[in-house]
């Protein structure tokens, strides 16, 4: 049975604020799900209610059981978060933090170190191994964040601005990343500022956009959408462009609403 996150009529009011309301979202193995919207849009709070950090109306399931009550090593063997920043203030080695990520599995230091060695690698972050985590910038800090991610070997990935602290280059790498990850069977669900580098995610046309704003779903279409420049034009109160760059389709934001 393939993994699987469902998100049904999902609502979250805190202090009297209500964030999200009637959510209904689901992203399984093998589907790549793109979250776009203003800041305070809700896109954060739908996986803080995902990983059980806060309390929601309707339902949020992980492979169809209520999420809070799925417990940690349970939920990391479903589901792997990458956080929009990972702060680190302890005096861990890249190594003990990456290879800290496999807490789920009964293996030996040796085994945990050898498969937080390859998710560095694959991540362009096997240079860090020995330093501390608190002494690198924030691109690398980003960097071994999505090692992390990796070593954790979870089939679901939340990608909460995967692409946050990264030059250009890194970020086009990383995206390419999670476009192997995703064709190789994982899940993703991603949320980004910046749709064009959705593109280098590779088969655009299998990529789900779901916009989000105001704590609502207010469209769900695919990435090659032609009526996608008007639909994010209206979630962000900005005209988008669509322009042909090459094969590549770039949308870019312009004057007026």
């Amino acid at each position: 049975m393939a993994a699987e996150l469902s998100f049904n009529r999902v609502g979250v009011e805190i202090s009297g604020k209500r964030l999200l309301q009637d959510v209904s979202l689901r992203v399984s193995e093998g589907e790549f799900v793109a979250l776009l919207g203003p800041n305070g849009a809700g896109k954060t709070t739908l996986f803080r209610a995902a990983l059980g950090l806060l309390r929601a109306s309707g339902e949020v399931l992980l492979n169809g059981r209520p999420a809070r009550q799925v417990g940690g090593r349970e939920r990391a063997g479903i589901l792997a978060w990458l956080p929009q920043q990972a702060l680190v203030t302890e005096a861990l080695s890249v190594l003990d933090l990456v290879a800290g990520a496999r807490f789920r599995f009964s293996e030996s230091r040796r085994n945990a170190e050898s498969a937080a060695r390859d998710a560095l690698r694959q991540a362009g972050a096997e240079v860090f191994a020995d330093r501390i985590v608190s002494t690198l910038s924030g691109g690398e800090q980003q960097r071994v964040a999505v090692a992390a991610l990796l070593a954790q070997e979870a089939p679901l990935l939340l990608l909460d601005e995967p692409a946050n602290h990264l030059d250009p280059a890194h970020q086009v790498s990383l995206y390419r990343l999670f476009g192997e990850l995703w064709r190789a069977g994982r899940g993703v669900l991603c949320i980004s500022h910046d749709v064009n580098l959705l593109s280098h995610v590779g088969d655009a046309a299998a990529v789900r956009v779901v916009g989000l704003a105001q704590g609502q779903v207010r469209f769900e279409t695919s990435y090659t959408d032609a009526d996608l420049p008007g639909k994010l034009g209206e979630i962000f109160g900005i005209h988008f462009e669509s322009v042909q760059a090459g094969s590549r389709r770039v949308l870019l934001p312009g004057a007026g609403v």
